[in-house]
């Protein structure tokens, strides 16, 4: 068993859950350790089975809840030294639950095998991940102004991808944003358009990917079905049977089997 849940994505908060057999584990946790929790309970998903949450970078909707459930739970938190140092007034006190991991450097969780990579974002030390089990690799690419060589590198052989979808173009040049906060999204150290979605989806086609979850939809400058009509228009396009889920702010995605 390989399995993955988007419990919550947006800019509201994220929190992603990845699980096998033996162990389960918290991408991120921008929302409540309460949300958590209820998502978990829906899903049958114990919440002792959890043995770490990972942080990818220090914005608070990827960080507000990790100290709480880490605290409850009593298991690490891992991240980087830098993003620590950005949000650590924002988990409180660790004790000695604190694991630091390099960006680039591969580690373990119980049987999960996990690999940072860096992302284009601006965050101090940004990371995206691959996790791989039993023969099966789950790619994340969420928070990326742009899909680096390395990205895309690290992101083929996915049988599962969790990939960002933040926004239409026409949506955010004309919608209610100051011009700067515009530019910031759609720069390079931003996030993904639906559209770069669909082009760093087509970089990494292969015959083994069979789901891909649309994830961190703005609220203001996307709307779901637009992200999930142009991505299916795409595979439809290539004659792709891929399974085909957008992830919401205010619920889980189901299990999928990655």
């Amino acid at each position: 068993m390989f399995q993955t849940s988007v419990l919550a994505s947006g800019s509201k908060g994220n929190a992603i859950l990845v699980r096998s057999k033996d162990t389960s584990i918290i991408v991120d946790a921008g929302i409540s350790m309460k949300r958590i929790y209820a998502a978990l309970d829906q899903l049958k998903v114990a919440k002792e089975s959890i043995k770490a949450v990972i942080l990818s970078h220090e914005h608070s909707d990827h960080t507000r809840g990790a100290g709480a459930i880490c605290r409850k739970l009593k298991i690490p938190i891992l991240v980087t030294p830098d993003t620590y140092a950005y949000c650590s007034h924002r988990l409180g006190a660790l004790h000695d639950r604190l694991i630091y991991f390099e960006t680039g450097a591969s580690f373990e969780i119980g049987d999960i095998l996990v690999h940072p990579f860096s992302s284009s974002h601006d965050a101090i030390d940004s990371s995206n991940f691959c996790f791989e089990h039993d023969d099966k690799k789950l790619g994340l690419a969420i928070d990326l102004g742009y899909p680096t060589r390395l990205t895309i590198h690290k992101l083929s052989g996915a049988h599962t991808l969790i990939l960002e979808s933040n926004h239409d173009l026409k949506m955010l040049m004309e919608g209610p944003y100051e011009p700067s906060l515009k530019m910031r999204v759609k720069s390079d150290k931003g996030h993904l358009s639906n559209d770069q979605a669909v082009g760093l989806l087509s970089q990494i086609l292969h015959p083994g990917l069979k789901n891909i979850i649309l994830a961190h939809l703005s609220e203001t400058n996307n709307l779901p079905h637009l992200a999930e009509r142009l991505m299916q228009d795409y595979l439809t396009s290539i004659r792709s049977e891929i399974r085909l889920l957008v992830a919401a702010q205010d619920c889980h995605t189901p299990l999928v089997d990655i």
